[in-house]
């Protein structure tokens, strides 16, 4: 992967326009990490889908965390007035250690975020082709430490293998970072200091 250099949010807005023009409004399931990644991601997509939310991220560590970052997400659909389901499931940590085994001790950015990436997108294809969605996306691509190149091409081999379609995105492109931190600040949302990966924890803490 990573074999050229490509503009996924011009894609992005290449399909918006094409949905826009055909006057549809398809159904789209929308993996999101955290409560600041979403608002702006939110803003843009809602003109031009059914968004239901699906907040599955087994790599969180522990359970509080992971349950104060469900709960954040659920408050901010409800402060932003949206009329969005949020689905999740309950806390289990373990197709999380299951898919990283082996790369434990490796560092951020390596192939263990690869393949924490590719369990998390690979699930919301799943729902989103048993559901009958017409297309799945994560806010991952708004936040300037994860790769966007590497998240888009992993959704275009899932939405190969699935038959279903893969929103190209990358949401962090004309200051959409900037503007989740802004929104982040508005309500007034929890923001993690860590992914949420137990490795990375103890690697920010020098263990």
């Amino acid at each position: 992967m990573h074999k050229q250099n490509i503009n996924y949010h011009n894609l992005m807005q290449k399909e918006l326009d094409a949905i826009k023009a055909a006057g549809t409004r398809p159904k789209l399931l929308l993996h999101t990490c955290c409560g600041p990644c979403s608002p702006y991601v939110f803003g843009v997509l809602e003109e031009y889908f059914d968004l239901t939310v699906y907040f599955f991220n087994p790599n969180i560590h522990p359970a509080t965390e992971y349950e104060l970052r469900l709960s954040e997400q659920i408050r901010l659909v409800e402060e932003m007035g949206l009329d969005y389901d949020v689905v999740s499931d309950e806390y289990n940590p373990q197709p999380f250690f299951e898919s990283i085994k082996g790369q434990e001790l490796l560092g951020e950015g390596s192939s263990r975020c690869t393949s924490c990436f590719g369990l998390r997108l690979e699930q919301t294809a799943r729902q989103a082709k048993a559901s009958g969605f017409n297309y799945f996306a994560t806010t991952l691509t708004v936040s300037p430490r994860k790769p966007s190149q590497l998240l888009n091409e992993l959704g275009i081999v899932l939405e190969e293998k699935n038959g279903i379609k893969f929103l190209r995105s990358d949401f962090k492109k004309n200051d959409g970072y900037a503007k989740s931190v802004e929104l982040t600040q508005k309500y007034k949302l929890y923001r993690q200091c860590y992914c949420g990966c137990i490795y990375t924890k103890r690697s920010d803490l020098g263990g």
